[in-house]
């Protein structure tokens, strides 16, 4: 599976399943894709890799960061300390995007009041998927990702 930034200076490439499709709400994401909400997929550390220049990194917040093009400012991945192991990379960025169904929304309580959505996929408080409804670390994660190779 490929991605890359809007001007294909930076293109990465992932090897592996994603371990998930999150639709994120918090106001950091949204700041750093100009958008009411955005889609990313998970994948493990081992599973993707550049596959020319390394993007620009921007340290968003105390173990955050984001990366981006530094010739077209495409917006293209975050890492957070607390889902260490993990790059996220923002669906919009990959070749076939609508490959990667969101099945969860993460941080709803950012969500921006006037954006309606009506899909029913279920809600997490804060960005950490990994964690169950009351907030405790889920023992063995599910699967999050429904990716279709037709």
């Amino acid at each position: 599976m490929l991605g890359h930034c809007l001007c294909r200076a930076i293109a990465f490439e992932v090897d592996g399943p994603a371990q998930a499709c999150v639709v994120c709400h918090c106001e950091s994401c949204r700041r750093q894709c100009s958008a009411p909400m955005t889609a990313y997929i998970g994948v493990l550390d081992s599973q993707w890799r550049w596959l020319c220049k390394p993007p620009r990194i921007f340290n968003s917040s105390p173990g955050v960061e984001r990366t981006f093009c530094d010739n077209c400012g495409s917006p293209l991945s975050f890492r957070s300390k607390n889902m260490s192991g993990v790059m996220h990379f923002f669906s919009a960025a990959m070749e076939e995007p609508e490959k990667f169904a969101p099945t969860l929304h993460v941080a709803f309580e950012e969500k921006l009041p006037w954006l309606q959505l009506a899909d029913g996929l279920p809600t997490r408080v804060g960005p950490d998927y990994t964690k169950n409804r009351t907030g405790e670390r889920a023992l063995v994660q599910p699967a999050f990702c429904l990716f279709s190779r037709a």
